[in-house]
């Protein structure tokens, strides 16, 4: 079976490297598989999500408390498939031998020079709670792309969706070539440390230094995609309703439970409250009521529930604004789920822990600076963000933003869109992350870039051999100049 059984300690370990052993001398065995072979484990992804589409919707659903399941089809469900699908129309020009350049003058007398692009083997993925399915199934595109095997441990927050996919992917694959690991921390710890050909974490920072910990012991490569707050600049020159609109939408996606999520924003003075006011109006048009509304996403438990009320009451204590976005006047301090509205966090200052931890929350901290500059520079006195997000109509304001910071990826004009673009590599920098995938990012990331030189046929190598001559001497020096 596939769904292993949630166990701890040393049974946990021996059962998980059992899979492992048995997935990697497949490989050896099977060697690196055909377009065929991969098409159709693409297919069966594909196959997997469409025909259990409700069943992960509403295991989602469950998990969550309340669940958007319109918000669940698109980003879980369609947002998996759009990856593979890319991945199936794609990867067989990716597979091509690239040809590469002999140095002179060895082309010229017929040596060849490729690069061939060789699955690594057996990856390793965890996923995080906030997206289970789609960052389950995205980055195994790229593996199952590349011709890789798969072991999949998905977060234990989200326990039926981690039981659903456990299942379904037992009735689509043999365990050989994907298999799924559930269970607590303790099966997480031994997870990251097998020694997998790579791993893929999606997660927070501080799970990540014990991932890469575990990792370090087999010197397995990794792929992080963490997180961290990834600011708002909104110039001069943005259109406000419709800034606030694309800013507000993002951030009420999921509650703001997105690694991506705009975490804060940045106004020049003069225009927070326009950004206020647009941004009131954005949500009760989306959200004209939020207690009981199916398209409102709730947070996933009671700990991180409590954790962004914290964030607002110390803000509220060291002198910030709030300004909670509650179109219908509804009481929340009764409610069957864990619902936050929408909340502004006005005079947001770096004292305030809002201003210093990951929000994941449907909570915004506005800050007013006097010039786009002085958002630049906050922006580069901080740690470098998993993504950027710039709002204007001025090419020039637009391009100092852009060459002047560092950040994952940006979006120009809008929040996270640059993350559904297949073609773009999607990862982080610094504390936000390592690595890429997606796409073809995704191929390459997941494959073994194989340097393959064949020798010219003619022996003229055999003057670099000792005795070393004056010929010798005279064409290395020929060669030691500017």
């Amino acid at each position: 079976m596939n769904a292993m059984n949630s166990v701890a300690g040393e049974d946990a370990k021996r059962r998980m490297a059992d899979v492992l052993a048995r997935q990697k001398a497949a490989h050896i065995r099977e060697g690196a598989p055909g377009a065929a072979v991969r098409a159709d484990r693409l297919n069966r992804c594909i196959a997997l999500l469409v025909e259990h589409e409700k069943e992960l919707v509403d295991a989602l659903d469950a998990d969550f408390g309340a669940r958007s399941k319109d918000a669940s089809r698109f980003t879980d469900i369609s947002g998996s498939i759009g990856p593979l699908k890319f991945a199936r129309e794609n990867f067989r020009k990716w597979m091509k031998t690239e040809k590469r350049k002999p140095e002179a003058p060895f082309g010229l007398f017929g040596a060849k020079a490729e690069v061939r692009f060789q699955p690594k083997g057996v990856i390793g993925i965890i996923s995080p709670w906030n997206f289970p399915v789609n960052l389950t199934f995205a980055p195994l595109a790229g593996v199952l792309a590349a011709g890789n095997r798969a072991m999949i441990k998905p977060s234990e927050l989200t326990p039926a969706t981690s039981e659903a996919m456990a299942r379904l992917f037992d009735l689509y694959f043999d365990e050989e070539e994907i298999a799924v690991v559930t269970g607590g921390p303790d099966v997480g710890g031994a997870f990251a440390g097998l020694a997998f050909d790579h791993l893929v974490f999606t997660g927070g920072t501080s799970i990540a230094y014990h991932v890469m910990r575990a990792a370090a012991e087999n010197l397995t490569p990794l792929t992080l995609e963490l997180g961290g707050k990834s600011p708002v600049v909104v110039g001069k020159s943005a259109d406000m309703q419709k800034t606030a609109a694309r800013i507000m939408a993002g951030k009420t996606l999921n509650a703001g439970q997105i690694c991506l999520a705009p975490d804060y924003v940045m106004v020049e003075e003069g225009q927070r409250d326009a950004f206020v006011q647009a941004a009131t109006g954005a949500v009760a048009k989306m959200f004209p009521t939020i207690k009981d509304n199916p398209d409102y996403t709730a947070i996933i438990n009671q700990r991180h529930y409590d954790r962004i009320r914290g964030l607002v009451d110390d803000a509220r204590a060291k002198g910030a604004q709030i300004v909670e976005i509650n179109p219908a006047n509804e009481d929340f301090s009764q409610q069957e789920h864990r619902r936050i509205p929408p909340t502004l966090v006005l005079d947001a200052t770096d004292d305030m822990k809002i201003m210093q931890d990951e929000i994941f929350g449907p909570v915004m901290p506005v800050k007013t600076v006097k010039h786009v500059d002085a958002a630049i520079a906050y922006v580069n006195a901080n740690p470098r963000p998993l993504g950027l997000y710039y709002f204007g109509e001025d090419e020039a304001e637009q391009e100092k933003v852009l060459n002047s910071t560092t950040s994952g990826g940006v979006t120009v004009n809008d929040v996270i869109f640059h993350v559904a673009q297949e073609d773009l590599p999607f990862g982080g920098i610094g504390p936000a992350g390592m690595g890429s995938y997606h796409g073809r990012d995704g191929f390459y990331e997941f494959s073994h870039k194989k340097a393959v030189y064949k020798q010219m046929k003619a022996d003229l190598l055999a003057m670099t051999r000792p005795p070393y001559t004056d010929t010798f001497r005279k064409t290395v020096a020929g060669r030691i100049k500017k």
